[in-house]
């Protein structure tokens, strides 16, 4: 597993905006961390695409010290969200919402690899397709195809070794391969440069109040972000195989805080669960937390016997571990499902997308599911109707006075006005509601038929109530629904007496 979160650290470190120290800190700690606190036996924690994604505006703007400021404040957010049991909010994520997230996530961390694969550098604090294009146009290409070179090179590799020998840890042999190739050529690329061999001691950087006031934004932004990624990791793994044990989401939450504390007083940054190393150490066998304990220890090892070798890995070899990385974060088979399965799922996929890429993750979350609900409403308004049905029994005189509407599906402030539309142009001088057959009553359908009620009780027309089921009359009862009825003998539990009733109101009328 360390293998493999090895050259990973080190590429997310640096695509964060920071340095490749920086991602190893961070797999180092916070790894070790969210392994002893978090809610998974099996959940693999460290730097990730996704948070490098939402690191790099902010280091952009607010410089590298901002960083620990935010890993400790989005700690102490998750570690409180976790206390007031808020971690099985991911359950209410839709799957367009996860799928278009991780796509657009993908996207914006290949676009994130072109200054590192074309040696160019991006300038500050602009949106990474505008990134990308910049470095394009100005890149000299007498010199760029050198890095250019490494990077084909390395996912090709990879994709090889992914492909033949899915065994072997492919970024680690690319990444070597490369680094031993041009340092034996002399090719002129750059380089990671300058590692630590040993953790800095925990500090705080000095910042004014009034910075860190800015910062609690961003903050709980990050925070967000690590609770959804890292919820959804450790779902992956479970689902993946259940003998890893049971996941506890508010206990994952709470670990993952307390692994960005600690990741940012040691200079390194906000940790989330990496669904992509949680998956390889389960498919490695792993079933309690010594496997994940075990891939840190093996990191601060590495680091601490080859901090010079690793600092000669060219920058263009992590960008290539870092696009094939991308390749296979969404899955051909699931997107084409996804696009097949509705219109409304497709467009939420599509659009979720778009919101990742051209503004940020967490507005790309919450339109995601705005839009998820919204279609969900519609669809669920599309099933509740009222039916016109015939009186039961033999036929008598004045049935063609009586309106038998049976109320179906769900009554609800999405579907209420439809609905009460029909009720209201009932030309019967009784009008039964038969609501038994209604699933959902939400307190602005119950209002609105209340309201209905009223108005055809006004026009003369006697309204009876039958089969209001037992987990509707409370919410009936508080929005004045039952009230409305001309007299509280008008409600019934069986459709004989209300007809019965019925029968008998127009025979007195006549």
């Amino acid at each position: 597993m360390g293998v493999v979160a090895l050259p990973l650290a080190l590429a997310f470190g640096i695509s964060s905006g920071l340095d490749a120290s920086a991602g190893i800190i961070t797999a180092i700690v916070a790894g070790f961390v969210a392994a002893v606190f978090g809610g998974s036996n099996v959940q693999v924690s460290g730097p990730t695409g996704a948070m490098a994604v939402i690191l790099a505006p902010i280091v952009a703007s607010h410089g590298a010290g901002a960083v620990v400021v935010i890993s400790i404040l989005a700690g102490v957010v998750l570690i409180a969200a976790g206390v007031m049991r808020l971690g099985r909010v991911v359950v209410y994520i839709p799957w367009p919402v996860i799928e278009g997230f991780t796509a657009g996530i993908a996207i914006i961390i290949a676009l994130q690899q072109v200054p590192l694969a074309l040696d160019g550098h991006a300038p500050a604090g602009e949106a990474p397709l505008a990134s990308a294009l910049a470095v394009v146009r100005e890149a000299d290409w007498q010199q760029t195809w050198k890095p250019l070179a490494v990077t084909i090179a390395v996912i090709a590799v990879v994709e090889a070794l992914r492909r033949w020998v899915p065994r072997a840890p492919g970024p680690l042999v690319a990444v070597a391969l490369a680094t031993a190739f041009v340092a034996f050529t002399g090719l002129d690329v750059e380089r990671i440069g300058e590692l630590p061999s040993t953790l800095p001691a925990p500090s705080l950087p000095a910042m004014p109040l009034e910075t860190v006031r800015s910062l609690v934004g961003p903050a709980l932004a990050v925070a967000a972000l690590a609770a959804i990624e890292s919820l959804l990791s450790a779902r992956v793994a479970a689902g993946m195989d259940p003998r890893t044990g049971r996941v506890l989401p508010d206990r994952e939450v709470v670990g993952q805080g307390l692994a960005s504390i600690a990741s940012g007083l040691f200079g390194g940054m906000p940790a989330t669960g990496a669904i992509a190393r949680t998956a390889v150490n389960v498919r490695a066998g792993a079933r309690s937390r010594l496997a994940s304990m075990t891939h840190a220890v093996f990191l601060a090892l590495v680091i601490a016997a080859g901090a010079g070798l690793a600092g000669q890995i060219p920058l263009a070899a992590l960008a290539g571990v870092l696009i094939s990385t991308t390749m296979h974060m969404v899955k051909p088979a699931e997107v084409r499902m996804l696009l097949r399965v509705s219109r409304s799922a497709a467009a939420t996929f599509v659009i979720t997308i778009a919101c990742t890429v051209l503004l940020d993750l967490i507005t790309a979350v919450e339109v995601g599911i705005a839009l998820a609900a919204f279609f969900a409403l519609r669809a669920l308004a599309r099933t509740s109707h009222v039916q016109r049905d015939t009186l039961p029994g033999a036929a008598v005189a004045g049935d063609e006075r009586i309106a038998l509407l049976t109320l179906s599906g769900s009554l609800f402030f999405g579907a209420a006005d439809r609905i009460m539309d029909k009720i209201a142009d009932s030309e019967a001088a009784v009008v039964i509601l038969r609501l038994s057959a209604l699933g959902l009553m939400d307190p602005t359908g119950a209002k609105r038929l209340g309201e209905v009620v009223t108005q055809l009780e006004a026009r003369g027309v006697t309204v009876l109530i039958k089969g209001l089921r037992p987990e509707h009359t409370l919410v009936a009862s508080r929005t004045g629904m039952i009230e409305s009825l001309a007299h509280a003998a008008h409600r019934f539990d069986t459709l004989d007496d209300a007809v019965a009733h019925a029968r008998e109101h127009v025979a007195r009328a006549a």
